[in-house]
């Protein structure tokens, strides 16, 4: 396992699918599935961007922090694993973000 905090919160996070939605805020949202899920990923990014356009830097580090932990519990009811975003990230490296987006659309 990384030692990356992503990495570790991700580990917590795919360890609460199966249990008790009531004790667990993680479980609970497992319980409702991808869909939901999605759903507060789509709000914690309208917040996140939100707070970056007021200018609050401590507001917009805390709407970061739950959009990265929405992202990740998406990923883990998806079947996605930080390393596999990770190796898509560096397969990206040194590329421009124009060539990358042009060889998707090809």
């Amino acid at each position: 396992m990384n030692d990356h905090i992503l990495d570790r919160l991700y580990a917590v996070i795919d360890s609460r699918k199966g249990t008790d939605p009531d004790s667990s805020y993680t479980a609970k949202l497992f319980s409702k599935g991808p869909k939901k899920i999605a759903e507060k990923v789509g709000e914690e990014a309208v917040e996140t961007v939100i707070e970056g356009v007021a200018g609050d830097p401590a507001a917009l580090t805390a709407e970061s922090a739950d959009l990265l932990y929405h992202l990740l519990v998406l990923w883990s009811a998806n079947g996605v694993e930080p390393g596999d975003v990770w190796r898509e990230l560096a397969r990206r490296e040194g590329m421009s973000g124009i060539e990358e987006k042009a060889r998707r659309t090809t």
